[in-house]
């Protein structure tokens, strides 16, 4: 249980040591910005892929591919009524807020909102992955997840600050971002524990979170501003990354 509550807090504090580097470097490129996500992005995939839908159809015995499956819509259809049932704002990372006054504001605050809605299902991959009693391959998803918030991270204080945010009330509201992380570890973690049964299915519906917000949000967003090829290439590095690690580690 210790070692789930300090990597609850890991992974949530990467998206803090995120805020650090975006209030120390607030004009982040677009290009910089990208291919730090497509990166992220690779390694989110990798750790979806190997560390949470492979040991669901593994767990699943004689009929694990049919749980798995299931798992993983099930997983990205929850995300998707999230989507569409709470008011949030997509396609805004590294832009600059439009509107003035109220207007601007609120669409920051809906950015902010769209991170802490995809920080919940992250945050219960990790704990999840701590449920299948494999703690090698618990690290590596919690790492991957960690390594993503960093970028995350870094690329929420420049649009708050210039919405007229003040300093402290911006990372304060980058920090609860992180906070719902380990809140979803926690939540992830004690849902497997109670029941063993449900492991297969809760490692698929993890994993199906993962791949939806690689597909619907980062790999857009990284593709957005000119950078398609530098961002293609730097996904395929985070993955391989991952790839290795899981074998040396394996």
């Amino acid at each position: 249980m210790e070692l789930v509550l300090l990597t609850a807090l890991g992974v949530g504090g990467a998206t803090l040591f995120g805020v650090i580097i975006g209030f120390l470097f607030k004009n982040i490129s677009h290009r910089f910005s990208d291919i730090t996500l497509a990166f992220a992005a690779g390694v989110m995939l990798a750790a979806a892929v190997l560390g949470l839908i492979v040991p669901s159809v593994e767990y699943g015995g004689r009929y694990g591919v049919i749980v798995t499956v299931a798992g993983i819509f099930t997983g990205a259809a929850a995300l998707h009524l999230i989507d569409k049932l709470v008011p949030h704002l997509h396609k805004f990372v590294g832009t600059s807020p439009e509107g003035e006054g109220g207007e601007k504001l609120n669409r920051v605050l809906l950015f902010v909102l769209a991170i802490a809605i995809h920080n919940l299902p992250e945050g219960i991959a990790a704990g999840v992955g701590f449920g299948s009693g494999d703690t090698s391959q618990a690290l590596l998803i919690a790492g991957g997840i960690a390594l993503q918030n960093i970028p995350e991270g870094m690329v929420i204080i420049a649009p708050m600050l210039a919405a007229g945010i003040k300093p402290r009330t911006t990372f304060l509201c980058a920090a609860l971002t992180g906070a719902v992380e380990i809140v979803g570890t926690l939540l992830g973690y004690f849902a497997v524990s109670i029941s063993q049964a449900i492991l297969p299915f809760a490692l698929a519906f993890a994993g199906g979170t993962m791949l939806y917000v690689v597909s619907d949000e980062m790999i857009p967003e990284t593709h957005a501003h000119g950078c398609e090829r530098g961002a293609t290439w730097s996904l395929l590095v985070g993955f391989c990354v991952m790839l290795v690690t899981d074998v040396l580690l394996g």
